[in-house]
């Protein structure tokens, strides 16, 4: 092998600037508190000047981020937001001489923001986590020698070297070299794959035993992985229907909140007979109390720890917008081939005729078939290297399109294939009702002769992943519809919609068809969630309420389109991606009533003068906390 060069800078460590960036708003908090005691015990000691300063200084330190985002909002979007209600409530109250119920506003305030900033970065970092499964760096193979290069340089066309133990850097097939490959993180299979030349790999799996060369496919913007970790980027970008209506109301009802304190502070002195400073006072109170915060802080703390929650376990939610609309899901319609069934044929039955033995069956089927790259002959090749089968090399092959195969094998003429092309040869009546009833379960039969006899047959089927039964009755014990569309033939659409225990199969649709009845179905009993893998679900992907991706065996387009990837592609995490749906939107519903009636009574307490500011202060952002722990309970 050739030397190895380095093609990549490390980048300088900054831990300050992590620090500040992941504590800042703390850090902020921490000093605005700090200000207030010095400026307490200064007051306590009789230090004016000193009590004053430290006062302006809380109100500096706590209060400037806010307030300047406030005045942004005002003067470049001409518009009002709760930050500078606070800012300006606190400011009022130190005009009066309410210092420390000012500042104590601020404090409060400022860490009621720290912590929702906190909140959000922690519902992140399960989405941020699937990041360390993409690679840093690859060994490219070039000019003879290797090239450490930066995973991201790779480009279609290269050639990479991985070696034992090392995180696979792109999506490839093996060129050379046999390795058992721990796929969980892509696909979910808890066992490493045994992986040989000719064999797909995925970026971010990794390596087990064995040295391999891989051949990349795609660059390395355009790897599996690379699309999840782009879908879930998406995710926090995309706005909810309740957090777009909630960002709406703030601003009318901001400026509602203005023009009732300035009425406060003109009209009482002459309708109640206050005096003015209880009248500012009042209106201060009343800017504290009034104030959204908590409505605000009542959605996206929800969202995004649902969408965190679902991360963790698979579930990737484009935006918050699906994650509720997936609670309200009426229909789950799935595709068949890659989503109920592992779209892989597999060799299930195994019949040998008369005097012939499962052995020579295997045997005289997977030599003819060992050449073919047809799906099913793999399937029986597989299952006879697997059986421990020792096959031959067949003679004077000869393929019969759209039929089978025949050929010569140990000096025996055989033929492999449908039925139709044994047209002639004499079976047993027994023989064919056997394959009638294997048809009836939806498999495809395959029929052995040799020198005119009928040695036995082979039945072929895609099978069912497992799981996929109890995922559909726990969908239906959620009083869910649950229907099958597949562009697969009738009877074997009808063998897996029976074996999966659907309500309705649609079999032999294309996709147009597909989108049609997807629309049908919405029509009829409401939103849909459409469930797929494949190019031809994309129609119906983008017309159902929510569309569902297999992550691993999805297609790019179907990846694309859908607004859920299931990153394991496992079925059984649709009940719970409804589950948690609907228990998002029940969280955000006891948020949004709970953050109303504290804003009503802390302001109906204010007109009869029962509160004043310190307790107006705490009882608000009280509730901003609440609300957002609240959010965090969707987190378990």
């Amino acid at each position: 092998m050739g030397q190895v060069m380095v093609a990549e800078e490390k980048e300088d460590n900054k831990p300050l600037s992590a620090l500040w960036e992941q504590h800042g708003g703390l850090i902020i908090a921490a000093a605005c508190l700090l200000f207030i005691g010095l400026a307490w015990v200064m007051g306590r000691n009789d230090q004016g000047i000193l009590e004053i300063t430290f006062f302006i200084l809380a109100y500096l330190v706590g209060g400037y981020r806010k307030a300047w985002e406030g005045l942004e909002t005002l003067f470049k979007e001409k518009d009002l937001d709760v930050d500078l209600l606070m800012v300006v409530a606190a400011a009022g109250a130190a005009a009066i001489g309410y210092w420390l119920d000012g500042a104590v506003l601020i404090f409060i305030f400022c860490l009621s923001g720290a912590l929702e900033d906190y909140t959000m970065e922690k519902t992140n970092q399960d989405i941020a986590s699937i990041l360390k499964y993409r690679p840093e760096d690859a060994v490219l193979l070039k000019d003879g020698g290797e090239v450490k290069v930066r995973a991201a340089q790779l480009q279609k066309s290269d050639i990479v070297l991985v070696r034992p133990g090392e995180r696979i850097p792109c999506d490839g097939h093996i060129l050379e070299g046999h390795s058992a490959v721990d796929q969980s993180s892509i696909t979910g299979e808890s066992i490493p794959v045994d992986l040989a030349a000719g064999d797909k790999v995925f970026a971010g799996t990794i390596n087990g035993q064995g040295a391999l060369r891989i051949y990349t496919d795609k660059g390395a913007e355009d790897t599996l992985l690379a699309r999840i970790i782009h879908l879930v980027q998406e995710a926090k970008d995309e706005l909810p229907p309740s957090q777009l209506f909630v960002e709406r109301f703030e601003g009318i009802y901001a400026k509602a909140v203005v023009t009732v304190a300035l009425l406060l502070m003109v009209a009482p002195p002459f309708l109640f007979g206050w005096s003015w400073e209880t009248t500012v006072y009042r209106a201060m109170i009343f800017l504290v109390v009034a104030s959204p915060c908590a409505l605000v802080s009542s959605i996206m703390p929800a969202i995004l720890s649902g969408i965190s929650n679902a991360a963790r376990k698979g579930v990737l939610f484009k935006g918050g917008i699906h994650l509720e609309q997936m609670g309200e899901v009426s229909v789950v319609a799935f595709d068949k081939t890659g989503t109920l069934t592992e779209g892989k044929p597999k060799l299930t039955d195994v019949l040998p005729s008369g005097a012939s033995s499962e052995q020579e069956l295997l045997t005289l089927a997977a030599s003819l078939e060992y050449l073919s790259e047809h799906p099913i002959a793999k399937a029986i090749v597989n299952f006879a290297k697997s059986a421990g089968i020792q096959m031959e090399q067949a003679a004077d092959m000869q393929a019969v399109p759209g039929m089978g195969v025949s050929g010569t094998v140990s000096g025996r003429k055989c033929r492999i294939g449908k039925k139709e092309l044994l047209a002639g040869l004499d079976m047993e009546d027994v023989k064919l009702q056997a394959a009638d009833k294997l048809e009836a379960e939806g498999k495809t039969v395959i029929f052995v002769e040799s020198e005119g006899a009928l040695i036995g047959m082979l039945a072929v089927q895609d099978v069912m992943r497992s799981g996929v039964r109890e995922a559909v009755l726990k969908l239906k014990s959620m009083n869910k519809k649950v229907v099958m569309l597949t562009g697969d033939a009738k009877l074997t659409a009808e063998a897996i919609g029976r074996a999966a225990g659907v309500d309705e199969v649609y079999a032999e649709l294309m996709p147009d068809q597909k989108l049609a009845l997807i629309r049908q179905l919405t029509e009829q009993f409401g939103k849909v969630a459409m469930v797929g893998d494949g190019v031809n679900d994309a129609p119906a992907l983008a017309a159902s309420a929510v569309g569902v991706a297999m992550g691993a065996a999805g297609t790019d387009v179907a990846l694309e389109t859908a607004n859920v990837v299931l990153m394991n592609d496992d079925i059984s995490k649709i009940p719970f991606a409804i589950s948690l749906g609907r228990r998002t939107r029940r969280v955000i519903r006891q948020n949004i009533s709970f953050a109303l009636a504290v804003i009503l009574i802390l302001v109906i307490s204010n007109f009869w003068g029962e509160i004043n500011l310190p307790s107006g202060v705490v009882s608000h952002e009280g509730s901003t906390l609440a609300v957002i722990l609240s959010g965090l309970r969707l987190l378990r």
